[in-house]
């Protein structure tokens, strides 16, 4: 693993990192939602869904789980939090209405 360099943001933020990552872990918890299923993901799932343009369930239910999957921050730990956030408002992914299972067909 290599050392941890220490980083300021564009806002001033100070933080350690060994990656090439540049996020700064400070605004990206100024950026988490408080509601919704944006808050119940982890922050890469969510900066993935966001880039996409996938910000409320109705466009999440038009993806099929496999497509969700390729996104880059999307692993298998989310699928569970997604799944039942559209579970809850009726929805289910592309893929779940195909086959009836989301309780609308």
């Amino acid at each position: 693993m290599s050392e941890k360099t220490l980083r300021i943001c564009d806002k001033g933020h100070r933080y350690y990192k060994s990656s090439d990552c540049p996020t700064c872990p400070t605004c990206e918890e100024e950026k988490k939602p408080t509601t919704g299923f944006l808050s119940e993901v982890s922050a890469p799932a969510r900066r993935a869904l966001i880039a996409e343009g996938i910000d409320t369930l109705e466009v999440l239910s038009r993806y099929s789980e496999k497509q969700i999957l390729r996104l880059h921050g999307i692993g298998k730990a989310s699928l569970p939090v997604l799944r039942k956030a559209l579970a809850e408002e009726g929805h289910g992914f592309q893929d779940a209405n195909k086959r009836g299972l989301n309780g609308n067909n």
